[in-house]
């Protein structure tokens, strides 16, 4: 028997700002372009977290979806969704808000809970736009 991934997609709604306070305004709008507006701008972002391993025996179920579900609404949807990320979420305080570092402390948040669970993280991909997308397949940070 082979190794499965299951993946579940969530959905959430928030607000951010790229920018940095030690770069000038106009070094911030350089690199950041309009994401550096200082009334902010939001999107409708798409999550797929998706989680490896051996079915299990008696399930069938390389992790129960209802239970991936609760843990991903739960420790990232409830704290981001409808939020302004740069103010108002404390997993991302001191943290620039793009999405590269927002899958990453995502990864750092999921993958106990879901190994614990009986699954293994094995990649989050956040879209952003229509457009714009990034994938994470996990460092080497121990959790």
């Amino acid at each position: 028997m082979g190794t499965c991934y299951i993946t579940r997609r969530e959905t959430f709604n928030a607000a951010h700002k790229l920018w940095r306070e030690d770069w000038s305004q106009e070094k911030n709008d350089e690199v950041f372009g309009k994401c550096s507006n200082h009334n902010w701008h939001g999107h409708n972002f798409i999550l797929f977290v998706t989680v490896k391993g051996l079915p299990n025996p008696d399930t069938g179920f390389v992790i129960n979806l209802k239970e991936l579900s609760q843990i991903i609404k739960e420790l990232i949807i409830e704290p981001l969704d409808h939020k302004n990320m740069n103010l108002d979420v404390p997993f991302l305080r001191d943290i620039l808000a793009s999405t590269e570092n927002l899958v990453i402390e995502m990864w750092k948040i999921l993958e106990k809970p879901i190994y614990l669970a009986g699954g293994e993280l094995a990649k989050i991909k956040l879209i952003e736009t229509e457009n714009n997308f990034v994938e994470y397949f996990g460092g080497k940070e121990p959790f």
